[in-house]
């Protein structure tokens, strides 16, 4: 199966080049949605594509369905095709360097059937800072057939979040900030605070003063002190526009706990329907 969560830079390095492999710059930064696409065409990975977080990895907006929706099917199967995907090829996605974008591109495509694919820990970031090559300019893979069918388990609606967020044996997940959780301050969405009865597990939390992922034992044992002792399968993971809530994902498999899902809505869906309850701590 390869590579399914993390892959290292040494790892990678040693598969340049391997067209079984296909490489996806993730990079994007949420005040300029250019600034990504122009630091790739700078500088990138050699044989990397790009991916935008708004155009290729989210779908259309409504005003109520959040700020990044999950994309269309039949279009993300389009931007997996493009990316040169197919059931035989090992994905790598890449970011600046937490891995917070890259993680979106990995669940998308384990939410449609793809197994491997993995996110390069540090990011471009450890790439650059270990001397490795770059290319400049815009690549592209070969295109081949993506054939990807939605996983039903792995995501939950609002409705489904709001039938389960007081149930014991059950935990919603906030990967946001502990000030926004708490409600503090709110710098992007029109309402602050939390879903009711969510826990907090900030996603830097996964991440040692390198923003590469601590050892698995520790996110364990980081994410228990978080989320409880409730089963890895009820635990549904949120942030504010289903992008972070990812990288929550990526480490709870990380940690070897299994089947989490995630509210691609998140809070910035939730936030916008003034007859959902809303909780401040």
């Amino acid at each position: 199966m390869g590579w399914t969560t993390l892959i290292d830079t040494g790892v990678l390095a040693a598969r340049l080049g391997d067209q079984a492999v296909a490489i996806v710059d993730c990079r994007y930064n949420l005040d300029n949605e250019n600034w990504g696409a122009k630091q790739y065409r700078s500088a990138h990975i050699p044989g990397a594509a790009y991916a935008h977080l708004g155009h290729d990895l989210a779908g259309a907006k409504t005003g109520t369905n959040g700020r990044h929706p999950l994309p269309d099917v039949t279009a993300v199967r389009r931007t997996f095709s493009r990316l040169g995907i197919a059931r035989d090829v090992q994905v790598v996605a890449y970011d600046q360097d937490t891995g917070m974008f890259a993680s979106r591109l990995w669940w998308l495509l384990r939410w449609l059937g793809h197994d491997a694919v993995a996110v390069l820990d540090g990011g471009f970031a450890k790439w650059i800072a270990e001397g490795r090559p770059t290319a400049s300019g815009e690549e592209q893979r070969a295109a081949r057939t993506f054939t990807g069918t939605p996983r039903g388990d792995r995501s939950m609606n609002a409705e489904e979040v709001a039938a389960v967020m007081h149930a014991p044996d059950w935990r919603l997940v906030d990967a946001r900030a502990p000030e926004r959780f708490r409600g503090e301050t709110e710098p992007i969405d029109k309402v602050a605070g939390h879903i009711p009865g969510a826990v907090n597990h900030f996603f830097k939390w996964n991440l040692d003063e390198r923003s590469t992922f601590r050892p698995a034992d520790a996110v364990r044992q980081k994410l228990r002190d978080s989320i409880g002792d409730v089963r890895p399968d009820h635990v549904v993971v949120y942030c504010g526009s289903g992008v972070t809530a990812c990288h929550n994902l990526l480490a709870l498999e990380h940690a070897g706990l299994y089947g989490a899902k995630l509210y691609p809505g998140s809070w910035s869906e939730w936030s916008s329907d003034p007859t959902r309850p809303v909780e401040k701590s």
